[in-house]
């Protein structure tokens, strides 16, 4: 029965776009305690209502019609305290200024590198030094959880990186619109 109650939580987090949770975050809801939360976890794993993304991080996935954006939920789980921003190879395909769709969502951040793969896609976060003014200062709100690295930003970034700098050469006689 309380299985029923952890559902009926689960469903009102997602009424209000909440569908990504870290370990923590799913004690604080079923308000039990910690050394019953990896059983509790591991039924909801094996009914289907939660799936786990990587280590501590799970996804409700009860209606997949919530599920926009997953990984850069995911992403924002994962790196919760520091600053990230959607950058690199998956921004600049967004803004069409690369041909290649990329085949991970790559993400700038203030925490520590790392290439994760999860049931819903691999998830890349590459190191930035960049102070947080610039970061703000450089990134775009689009609606989505992580913010969008502007035009110019994308390309300073896939410099920085030292990678698929090929891919910008076209780019570099075309003006920013």
């Amino acid at each position: 029965m309380r299985i029923v109650r952890h559902i009926k939580q689960l469903l009102g987090q997602e009424a209000r776009g909440r569908v990504v949770f870290r370990t923590g975050d799913l004690r604080k809801l079923f308000d039990i305690p910690a050394q019953q939360i990896s059983r509790v976890i591991s039924l909801l794993v094996e009914e289907r209502v939660l799936v786990r993304a990587t280590k501590g991080v799970y996804v409700n996935i009860l209606r997949p019609a919530a599920l926009g954006h997953i990984d850069e939920h995911i992403a924002r789980a994962m790196r919760r305290g520091e600053h990230n921003y959607v950058s690199l190879e998956s921004a600049l395909s967004e803004y069409g200024m690369i041909s290649q769709i990329p085949l991970r969502l790559t993400v700038m951040t203030t925490g520590r590198r790392g290439v994760y793969g999860t049931p819903f896609g691999t998830i890349e976060f590459v190191h930035t030094a960049r102070s947080i003014p610039d970061i703000l200062a450089s990134t775009i709100d689009a609606g989505r959880p992580l913010p969008f690295a502007s035009k110019e930003a994308a390309c300073r970034d896939l410099r920085r990186v030292g990678r698929n700098v090929e891919l910008l050469e076209a780019v570099d006689e075309a003006p920013f619109e």
